[in-house]
């Protein structure tokens, strides 16, 4: 039975990833000028077979059916990707705002909390926009030298994080071999 199981999470794990390839390949090629051009081109022919069909009820049925398919794929298609994407996009902003010493860590997963929690949010960031009217011009805020001097501040924090890194590390090596010996 477990094997079975197994071999039955496998071959779903296979497809999955099957139609995850398929999927990737097709938003992507349906994103180009070429699909854009393909699409019109069919327009155009079928635009131009109307005469030859005395525009009959089946000739718009073919536009017709062929249109409502496509779209009915393509929405659930493009709902995958922006899905994935936004889980993408959300996950980097994690890391950043967890990466960062003074962010506030509440706004990790901040797409997960009620509307009312996110009103709050707003506001306080409202205000803080605000309060920066006041503050230097972005201009000069967001300068060249100003950029330089911030890399240099990141450089800075950078080496300090890394000597208290080794330090934390020679610390607790130092205890394990206290411990060992004292043993």
């Amino acid at each position: 039975m477990k094997t079975r199981l197994k071999n039955l999470s496998k071959k779903n794990a296979k497809n999955k990833n099957i139609f995850e390839s398929i999927s990737h390949v097709v938003t992507k090629a349906t994103g180009t000028s070429a699909a854009f051009i393909i699409a019109l081109f069919t327009i155009v022919i079928w635009l131009v077979t109307g005469p030859i069909f005395d525009y009959s009820d089946t000739w718009q049925l073919i536009i017709n059916t062929g249109t409502t398919i496509i779209t009915f794929l393509m929405v659930f298609l493009i709902q995958r990707s922006q899905n994935k994407d936004s889980i993408a996009v959300h996950l980097k902003l994690n890391e950043l705002i967890a990466a960062q010493e003074r962010a506030n860590n509440h706004l990790i997963s901040v797409e997960d909390i009620s509307e009312k929690e996110l009103m709050v949010l707003r506001d306080f960031y409202s205000e803080l926009a605000a309060l920066s009217k006041d503050e230097l011009p972005i201009e000069e805020s967001h300068s060249q030298k100003n950029a330089n001097k911030y890399h240099e501040w990141k450089q800075t924090t950078l080496e300090i994080y890394k000597r208290r890194l080794e330090e934390t590390s020679e610390m607790t090596a130092s205890k394990k071999n206290t411990t060992i010996s004292g043993s």
